[in-house]
C-alpha cells in the first residue's frame, strides 16, 4: 500500500550528516523543515543543499519548508541562568531590565507592558509558569505565581486567551525570507498571523525577493481562530501549531480545533499539516507511547495532508526510527479510512473545468476500481484538486517541471513522478504508462483514468480524462 498522508521532518544536530539525512529520506520524509529560529543563513544554505544532494542520490525529489522563527516573545536571561517560583510569590517581569534575578525577569518582548492589564493571566514555559497580573507600573508588570516551577533563560511567554500585539514579521523574518528564496524554498512557513494581512505581506515579500514558495500559514494565536477564514484564504495552506495553540486557548479545546482547521482547509483546496508533540517521547525512547500512535492516526483521520516531527528529528537519539515509526501509523490507519466520494459530491458545482475534471476523474477511478489515477500536469493544480477527497487509488502527478514535483510532495495521496511533455498526446500518454509499469505501480490489464489538458503545455488547462488498461494497443 502506497502512504498517502506525507512526513515533515526537522533538520537539527541529530540528522546533520549526509548518511543520516539520506536513511531519513529513505524511511519516508517528503518535506524538510528548516527551522530558522535556530542557526544562521550560511547553515541553512548548507543544509538545503545536502537535502538536495541526498535526495538526488536516492533518485528523488523533496519540498523543503523554510520556517520563519516569528517575534520572540520571551523573558530575557538570569545570572545563574534560572530562578525557582512558588505559588503565591509577589514577581516582576520588567522591560527595562538588564537581566533577571530572583525578584524579577527582564523581557525581550519590551511592548509586554502595554499589551496587558490587571486580571490577565501570562503562561511562561510553554504553559508550566502562571502568572497573574496585579498592576503594571511603566515598564514594570508586577505579577503574582499561580503555577510555579523554575523558569529558565528565554522562555517564552503567551497570554492567556491571546491579544500579545507583536508583528508576525520581525526585521530577522524579512531578512530569512531572502535566503528562503535563495535556497529556492518549496514553502514557507509564516509563525503566529494573526490575520491575512500578515500572510498578504509574507507573500510580497517573497516575490519580491524572487523566490516562489507557497505559504504555510502557523495557526498558533488565538487571534488566529477568529480570523481563521480569511487567513486559510490567503494562504496555500496551514499548520496546526499545537503549542503555542494549546497554551492560548487551553489544552482541551486543541482536538476539536484540530479537525475544524483541517475541515475547513480541505473544503477551501488548501494544505493541513498537523504539528507538535506528536512522537515526542521518541525524542530519547527507541519506540512511541500508544497514546502518540493514537494521535498521529487520529491525525491522518482527520485527513491532514501531512504529519511533522520536530524536536524527534532534530534533535533526538532515534531521528530514523522515528521516521520509520510514523511512517508505519500512517499506512495503518489510511486502510481504515471511509471512502465517502458519493456524499462529497452532493449537492457540489464545479466552476472550473479543470476542477470538474479532477472530480469525475476521481469518481470513475473509484466506481471503476481503477489501480490508479495519473495526472498529467504542468503546475499540479489538478493533482491537488483530486487530493482533497480520499477516493481509494494513488494518484500520480507527472509534470516536467522539478519545482512542481517538489511542492506536490506536501499533497497527501498525490505521488509526484518527472515526466517530460511534448504536443504529440498519443506519446505522452504511452509514456506516462511505461513510467508507472517502470516504477511497478501498475502491470499489464490493470486499469488507469489518465488526465491532461489539450493544448499539451498549458497551465490549469487540464480539459480531458481517459481511461485506458496497461498494455492495450492504441492508436
Amino acid at each position: 500500500m502506497i502512504r498517502a498522508t506525507k512526513i515533515v521532518a526537522t533538520l537539527g544536530p541529530a540528522c546533520a550528516s549526509p548518511a543520516i539525512m539520506s536513511r531519513m529520506l529513505a524511511a519516508g520524509v517528503d518535506v524538510v523543515r528548516l527551522n530558522f529560529s535556530h542557526g544562521a543563513a550560511a547553515d541553512h544554505v548548507e543544509r538545503a543543499h545536502i537535502v538536495r544532494e541526498c535526495a538526488h542520490k536516492l533518485g528523488r525529489e523533496v519540498a523543503i519548508m523554510a520556517d520563519l522563527q516569528g517575534p520572540k516573545i520571551r523573558v530575557g536571561t538570569f545570572p545563574r541562568g534560572h530562578v525557582e517560583l512558588v505559588v503565591g510569590q509577589s514577581f516582576i517581569l520588567d522591560a527595562e531590565a538588564e537581566a533577571g534575578a530572583d525578584t524579577h525577569a527582564s523581557l525581550d518582548y519590551k511592548e509586554l507592558p502595554r499589551d496587558v492589564g490587571p486580571g490577565a493571566l501570562l503562561l511562561l514555559n510553554d504553559g508550566l509558569i502562571r502568572l497573574a497580573v496585579e498592576a503594571v507600573d511603566g515598564p514594570r508588570i508586577h505579577t503574582k505565581v499561580v503555577m510555579g516551577g523554575r523558569l529558565s533563560n528565554n522562555k517564552g511567554i503567551n497570554r492567556m486567551g491571546g491579544g500579545l500585539t507583536a508583528p508576525a514579521l520581525t526585521a530577522k523574518d524579512m531578512d530569512d525570507v531572502k535566503t528562503a528564496a535563495q535556497i529556492d524554498a518549496d514553502y514557507l512557513a509564516v509563525s503566529f498571523p494573526k490575520n491575512k494581512e500578515d500572510m498578504y505581506m509574507a507573500r510580497q515579500l517573497m516575490r519580491a525577493a524572487g523566490g516562489h514558495a507557497l505559504l504555510i500559514a502557523k495557526i498558533e494565536r488565538a487571534e488566529a481562530i477568529t480570523y481563521l477564514e480569511e487567513i486559510v484564504d490567503s494562504s496555500d495552506g496551514i499548520m496546526v501549531a499545537r503549542g503555542d495553540l494549546a497554551v492560548e486557548v487551553g489544552n482541551a479545546a486543541v482536538p476539536g480545533l484540530q479537525k475544524r482547521m483541517i475541515k475547513l482547509a480541505r473544503e477551501r483546496n488548501k494544505l493541513t499539516i498537523t504539528a507538535t508533540q506528536m512522537m515526542e517521547s521518541m525524542i530519547h525512547a527507541p519506540v512511541p507511547t500508544r497514546a502518540e500512535v493514537s494521535d498521529v492516526a487520529n491525525a491522518v483521520l482527520d485527513g491532514t495532508d501531512a504529519v511533522m516531527l520536530s524536536a524527534e528529528t532534530a534533535a533526538g537519539k532515534h531521528p530514523v526510527e522515528t521516521v520509520e515509526n510514523m511512517a508505519q501509523i500512517c499506512t495503518e490507519a489510511e486502510k481504515s479510512a471511509a471512502v465517502e466520494l458519493d456524499r462529497d459530491f452532493l449537492d457540489s458545482t464545479f466552476t472550473r473545468v479543470d476542477q470538474s475534471i479532477a472530480m469525475a476523474t476521481l469518481f470513475t477511478a473509484f466506481h471503476l476500481k481503477a489501480k490508479a489515477i495519473a495526472s498529467l500536469t504542468d503546475s499540479g493544480a489538478t493533482a491537488l484538486w483530486m487530493s482533497r477527497h480520499h477516493g481509494g487509488a494513488p494518484i500520480f502527478a507527472l509534470t516536467p517541471k522539478v519545482e512542481s514535483q517538489r511542492k506536490m510532495a506536501l499533497y497527501r495521496n498525490v505521488h509526484p513522478l518527472y515526466l517530460e511533455q511534448s504536443p504529440d498526446r498519443d506519446a505522452v500518454l504511452l509514456a506516462a504508462e511505461a513510467l508507472l509499469v517502470a516504477k511497478g505501480e501498475v502491470k499489464t490489464g490493470d486499469s488507469i483514468v489518465l488526465t491532461i489538458g489539450e493544448p499539451m503545455g498549458k497551465p490549469g488547462g487540464t480539459n480531458t480524462m481517459k481511461i485506458v488498461r496497461v498494455g492495450e494497443h492504441r492508436a
